[in-house]
């Protein structure tokens, strides 16, 4: 994916013009990872933020005894690492690639110097900031309104989009870490959506035989 195209179909780039991209990526360079290579945890000083032009990339949190619980998936087009740009803190999460990866790696100051210069294009970003949010709002209600077998629905459907047949992105460990669960517990959600007739799975790959049923049940 060319640079200019994957920063301007960010959100935080995207009232920006193509000068003032090509600016924010004077300094950017590529960032190749192999699959579980992690680019950076929970706790590190930020320096950049990326874009992921090929591959996927986990953003997740360990707890002390080494689980871990996914919060999303940043697939080609992707861009995260922003947050310090605005507070300075180190990095919330850890991000660690799924696959094989081709990120770019884009540092702060030149980012903030024209961001500086366009105050205005801030309205933008606390809009996006606001998004987060209620994003995080509606995790927290899945995570207390939804049992396992819930949540599991609404991730499935969120990784299937529009289309009936998928294959699984991530292994099932990295579904549980989504899920919020032990892969003992997504397992069972998944054999017993196949037992009623609501999914087909062989082996990572999926067919949803009956939407309505896994929209009702995540809900």
């Amino acid at each position: 994916m060319d640079n200019i195209a994957l920063l301007a179909q960010s959100e935080l780039f995207a009232d920006l013009d193509a000068s003032e991209l090509e600016r924010i990526l004077a300094d950017a360079h590529t960032v190749g990872l192999s699959r579980n290579e992690v680019l950076f945890n929970q706790g590190d000083p930020a320096e950049a933020l990326y874009g992921v032009r090929t591959g996927r990339v986990a953003i997740s949190l360990q707890s002390p005894d080494g689980r871990e619980s996914v919060l999303t998936l940043m697939e080609a087009g992707d861009v995260f690492g922003d947050m310090p740009i605005f507070d300075g803190e180190p990095r919330s999460a850890q991000a660690r690639a799924l696959e094989a990866s081709d990120l770019l790696c884009v540092p702060y100051p030149a980012i903030k110097a024209v961001l500086a210069e366009r105050p205005a294009v801030l309205w933008t970003v606390v809009a996006m900031l606001s998004r987060r949010l209620r994003t995080t709002d509606a995790a927290l209600a899945d995570s207390v309104f939804l049992d396992v077998t819930g949540r599991t629905a609404k991730r499935l459907l969120e990784l299937a989009g529009d289309a009936d047949t998928f294959a699984l992105p991530i292994t099932q460990e990295e579904l549980a870490g989504l899920v919020g669960a032990s892969r003992e517990r997504v397992n069972k959600a998944i054999s017993a959506f196949v037992r009623m007739g609501w999914l087909d799975q062989v082996d990572r790959r999926y067919r949803i035989a009956d939407r309505a049923q896994l929209l009702r049940r995540a809900r």
